[in-house]
């Protein structure tokens, strides 16, 4: 009797998949502590081939523009050298630009927070004693005669000084993920320039392991999809970074136009923010109306339909331009991408999900068109309006009736002649 190895080799890996599957799901907390050392052992790695991700984008470009140079080992060391060099730029050009402004902002807030606290305080008391059964409710909600605000005191020092110990504890835990994080951007950055360097052997040696591992068609649709996924991620970051720019250069004119505080620090805040797609502008505005409400509540109510009338014209002409059309995904599921990318990691989950969404948006429709044209669906029934679509119930219903209706016919025109005889 001859052994199928082939067969075996699959039974060991269904057993070995439904092995580990148990193992995780009946000891979950020591499978999470061997995630978390995996991951901390890896993370340096996955961090530096993010960054040289990221960084190959605009990598690329400049070494485009370095035909001229035909040693191919210089041309791509000078690429990395302006490339780090240029992001070293933007970066000092923002913080430059930030440091003066948030300073100037900090000692106007300092200066006129007092007063706008005071002019709020004394607006509300003045809208309580106009209204007085508004007075009365929150009185009677909010009990705040009958509080022992002694008490309180104390409580709040005793519970500050028991958890002094708890925030020592806290800080040196913190300072400690900051110390490890920094070592592992570091390596990552190292790791990336490495990366970048070879990225042509990197990607050729990774082939040569697919193709000698899994079977050839199924390789050449995973490469097929990685290079959508490069694509795709390509696209959407240089979309973000110029569609950034753009909103930040329409809200700093827009404020200069008229006459608005701050516009500097609120520009770069809103282009950062913007960075985030669909919600960070908001919080852009948020930060800018708080500013600007400080020092002029007219001028605050002014921004704030200022920044809707940009952000619709942000949404509907500038965003579907130049980020929409470059990675190929409708507006209504950018939403839902942002949503769920959202909830489930927070912002990098946002910054994740659309290309990814993405991805998935064009691998599903060439599924369904290829799945469409081998059943050979009609296409008048893919139109906008198809034609009307019978159930085959109502189809059968419809032959019997007719056959009955026939059979009736039949039966008249049989009796016609039997009383013409």
């Amino acid at each position: 009797m001859q052994i199928d190895k082939k067969l075996l080799h699959k039974l060991f890996l269904l057993i070995a998949g439904c092995l580990v599957f148990a193992w995780l799901l009946l000891d979950t907390a020591r499978a999470s502590k061997v995630f978390v050392a995996i991951w901390d052992l890896f993370a340096p790695f996955f961090i530096g081939a993010c960054i040289a991700f990221v960084f190959n984008v605009p990598m690329r470009a400049i070494e485009r523009q370095l035909d001229g140079i035909h040693k191919p080992g210089f041309r791509r060391a000078l690429a990395i050298v302006l490339t780090i060099a240029a992001l070293v730029l933007v970066i000092m050009f923002v913080v430059e630009l930030l440091i003066p402004q948030i300073q100037k902002t900090t000692a106007s807030l300092a200066t006129k927070l007092p007063a706008f606290v005071e002019r709020t305080s004394a607006s509300l008391m003045r809208l309580m004693d106009e209204n007085p059964g508004v007075r009365d409710w929150i009185l009677a909600t909010f009990d705040l005669q009958s509080l022992d605000w002694s008490t309180i005191l104390k409580d709040s020092l005793s519970f500050l000084g028991n958890q002094a110990s708890t925030f020592m504890g806290g800080a040196v835990s913190v300072i400690g993920t900051v110390t490890n994080s920094v070592v592992n951007t570091v390596i990552g950055i190292a790791f990336s320039i490495y990366c970048l360097g070879r990225k042509e052997i990197l990607a050729r040696q990774g082939r040569r392991i697919l193709y000698s591992i899994v079977p050839e068609h199924i390789t050449d649709e995973i490469i097929r999809i990685l290079r959508l996924t490069n694509a795709t991620f390509s696209n959407f970051i240089s979309g973000q970074c110029l569609e950034a720019c753009i909103l930040g250069c329409l809200f700093a004119i827009a404020m200069t136009i008229f006459g608005m505080p701050y516009a500097p620090l609120v520009s770069v805040v809103i282009a950062v923010t913007a960075l985030v797609p669909v919600v960070g502008a908001f919080v852009g505005c948020t930060v800018g109306a708080f500013f600007i409400l400080v020092d002029n509540p007219i001028q605050a109510v002014t921004f704030v339909v200022m920044f809707l009338v940009i952000q619709q014209l942000e949404n509907n002409l500038i965003y579907p331009r130049v980020v929409g059309t470059s990675i190929g995904l409708p507006g209504m599921w950018v939403l839902v991408a942002v949503t769920i990318g959202g909830d489930l990691m927070g912002v990098g989950g946002m910054l994740l999900m659309i290309p990814l969404t993405s991805v998935f948006y064009t691998l599903a429709r060439e599924f369904t068109d290829k799945r469409l044209q081998k059943r050979e669906i009609p296409e008048e029934k893919l139109q906008n309006q198809p034609p009307e679509i019978q159930s085959q119930f109502k189809k059968n219903k419809e032959r019997k009736e007719r056959l009955r209706l026939q059979k009736m016919k039949e039966q008249f025109m049989e009796r016609q002649s039997q009383k013409k005889k």
